[in-house]
């Protein structure tokens, strides 16, 4: 796909025929026209890439596909441009996959499925999930996998029958993925208690934070930064994934990531001050996390828990996690951390006495900070989080 133009008029198209594609003449190369400037050989590659990757030559303009696909000019500007399409002009840029895509958008809305507003959402986070994955599919993987080889052969020269070989399989792999992202999503969904919480949910939001990143900035060289961000994101995401939570966002030294449950929060946490402790090649790290109700869009969280644990985060000592009063309570609530530290202190004492049952088998522990304002959020009870016994 390309894009669109919301400007274009029908004196912009006078010289169509009236079905949208008669012609249409497909064209090769510069949108511009690849005639005026001369043609060359990465040119050429440049052209056959994307017809093999978009499967159609280019055949209509935005206002031909706009009336092709039966919607209006405006409303096709609203979701090239949702999906993250430049303004082109009325050059013919775009093809019989533009106009099923426009289709499909638009018959969603009139079939009552999705609201406009929705359509154009739909396509803005579609638009940008893809296309932050395929800026990274070229920048770190066709590029290593197209180094010049012993066969003389130029990494413009390899990239077309290494992109044929992959095509396919990428493909395939990522609508596995979305599935199963789609059946994961759904089924946290559906196991709402009420209607209110499937849109505004109690979460437990967590950021991790890389202390003294601003200095590394001044004093790695950019290749080194660009590897440990990877390496960290990396890292995060791996453990975030493998202990049940969900990673919302990464932002070079930091990561956001939510839980459903306290508890599997509570532990990415630990496990990641752990995990970077022991790696030499990493700065400290810092984590905050808050409990609470949580809207969502667009894959993104947002809310006042989501600010809190963010300030937790910014005021966190060095290799520790802190978490709010809220979090601190839901961990007591399950089970997973004693109410309080004297009670728990004391049922152990009887059972070792033979006083009492046997105490709680706690997996964390909470120690009571300062309390301190924040701007924004009054004043807060920071607990310091820790693995018990």
């Amino acid at each position: 796909m390309n894009a669109d133009d919301s400007g274009a008029t029908p004196r912009d198209t006078e010289t169509d025929d009236g079905d949208g594609a008669a012609g249409a003449e497909p064209t090769t190369g510069d949108p511009a026209g690849a005639e005026e400037h001369g043609d060359n050989d990465e040119n050429n590659i440049a052209v056959r890439l994307e017809q093999l990757i978009l499967g159609a030559d280019r055949r209509y303009t935005p206002f031909q596909a706009a009336r092709s696909a039966g919607v209006s000019m405006d409303l096709a500007a609203r979701f090239w441009r949702a999906m993250g399409f430049a303004d082109i002009g009325q050059v013919k840029a775009l093809t019989e996959a533009d106009v099923l895509a426009l289709r499909r958008l638009a018959g969603l809305v009139e079939a009552g499925l999705l609201s406009e507003a929705m359509a154009v959402q739909v396509a803005r986070s579609t638009g940008q999930t893809t296309a932050r994955l395929a800026d990274w599919q070229i920048d770190s993987f066709l590029e290593g996998l197209t180094e010049p080889q012993d066969s003389g052969l130029t990494r413009t020269e390899i990239t077309y029958p290494l992109v044929e070989l992959l095509l396919p399989e990428l493909e395939e792999f990522l609508v596995y993925v979305w599935r199963r992202q789609l059946a994961a999503a759904t089924g946290r969904v559906v196991r709402a208690q009420d209607d209110e919480e499937m849109v505004d949910r109690r979460l437990a939001v967590g950021f991790a934070d890389l202390v003294g990143f601003t200095r590394l900035t001044r004093r790695l060289e950019e290749e080194e930064l660009g590897e440990l961000v990877e390496a960290f994101e990396t890292t995060c995401s791996d453990l975030v994934a493998a202990h049940g939570g969900r990673l919302i966002k990464t932002l070079g030294d930091e990561v956001l990531y939510a839980a459903d449950d306290a508890g599997l929060a509570a532990e990415i946490g630990l496990r990641l001050i752990e995990t970077m402790a022991n790696d030499e090649t990493m700065p400290e790290l810092r984590v905050g996390i808050a409990f609470g109700t949580v809207t969502t869009r667009m894959g993104d969280v947002f809310g006042t828990t989501v600010n809190l644990a963010s300030r937790l985060t910014s005021i966190a000592p060095k290799d520790t996690v802190l978490v709010d009063e809220a979090f601190a309570e839901e961990l007591g609530r399950t089970g997973d951390a004693p109410v309080s530290e004297a009670e728990a202190a004391a049922a152990e004492k009887a059972a070792r006495e033979g006083a009492g049952s046997p105490p709680p088998s706690y997996r964390f522990a909470l120690q009571p900070m300062w309390q301190r304002p924040v701007r924004g959020l009054g004043v807060i009870e920071p607990w310091l989080l820790s693995r018990r016994g």
